[in-house]
């Protein structure tokens, strides 16, 4: 009687394999299709978005915190608004950030841009309201970015660009000095893409702060490294930005995981969560930018 139920529940279970078989097949054949189709959109994006006009440029992913100054391989016309909402925990306060950024490429693959921010801050409870900066217009940023290697065949970019943000003084000392200080920042930028949808960048330069009221001069490194996945036959990616500043004497980090939905053709909303290595110098921040371009290809 054993020997009978032990061949039975055999027999049930090779039948079961048999009839689960064929949906195997087709559940593989139908993924095959899938990455296929993938496959074929992507690589018809791809080239519709390189060979449009103009010299050849690459599809890269930009990061979307510290973005680039304009399309890697920028064509002449080529323009795009920027407006950004940051929400930052510092360690006695709240800043909020808001910005408007124009960004326009005078020929091909040089871009310009500039930025405007303005800061606004909110002690935490129980703190000391005067341990918060004042409420004002931070900078004026003005930058350029010059992409000097286009590779179609290895999807490879290669740019070199200038920043130079200029600090106003606290409305208070406004009167006796409207500038307290500038920042020299020189770049580098090296993207690649990686097949058809996965993307990695770097963004490094030094930061150079030189004070208008006497104060001695320092300096930081930059160092900002990107990956995201671009999803097929469209500009919506997920990525992680790593933003990295390094000084003679400390080293700090964030991870910005983040989002890029592209709600029309010439229309993208960005989503950036930041978490610091440390809360020595900030908590948790949230960071919204909205992205128009009218004479998107």
């Amino acid at each position: 009687m054993k020997k009978i139920n032990t061949i039975l529940w055999i027999t049930i279970y090779i039948k079961f394999l048999i009839s689960s078989l064929p949906a195997q097949v087709v559940t593989s054949e139908e993924s095959d299709l899938d990455q296929l189709e993938d496959r074929i959109i992507d690589s018809t994006y791809i080239a519709e978005y390189e060979t449009f006009q103009g010299k050849p440029k690459v599809l890269h992913a930009e990061p979307l915190f510290i973005d680039l100054i304009r399309d890697l391989g920028a064509r002449k016309g080529e323009a795009e608004w920027n407006v950004g909402l940051g929400l930052f925990n510092k360690k006695n306060y709240d800043e909020i950030l808001f910005f408007v950024e124009y960004e326009w490429a005078v020929i091909d693959r040089l871009g310009l841009e500039i930025e405007i921010p303005v800061n606004f801050f909110s002690p935490h409870l129980g703190a000391n309201p005067n341990e918060r900066p004042q409420n004002q217009i931070e900078s004026i940023k003005l930058a350029a970015q010059w992409t000097f290697y286009v590779n179609t065949h290895t999807a490879t970019s290669l740019a070199l660009g200038y920043l130079n943000e200029t600090f106003f003084s606290p409305l208070n000392t406004l009167k006796r000095r409207v500038f307290a200080e500038n920042k020299y920042n020189p770049f580098l930028i090296a993207a690649k893409r990686w097949g058809n949808n996965w993307h990695s960048l770097v963004y490094a330069g030094p930061q150079i702060f030189h004070s208008f009221n006497g104060l001695p001069s320092h300096s930081q490194i930059e160092w900002n490294s990107n990956v995201h996945y671009m999803l097929p036959g469209t500009r919506n990616f997920i990525g992680l930005e790593v933003n990295k500043y390094l000084t003679r004497n400390d080293f700090f980090a964030v991870f910005r995981p983040q989002m890029r939905l592209q709600i029309k053709d010439n229309f993208l909303i960005g989503i950036v969560t930041g978490i610091p290595i440390s809360y020595t110098y900030q908590n948790l921040s949230t960071f919204f930018r909205i992205i128009w371009e009218p004479s998107h290809i």
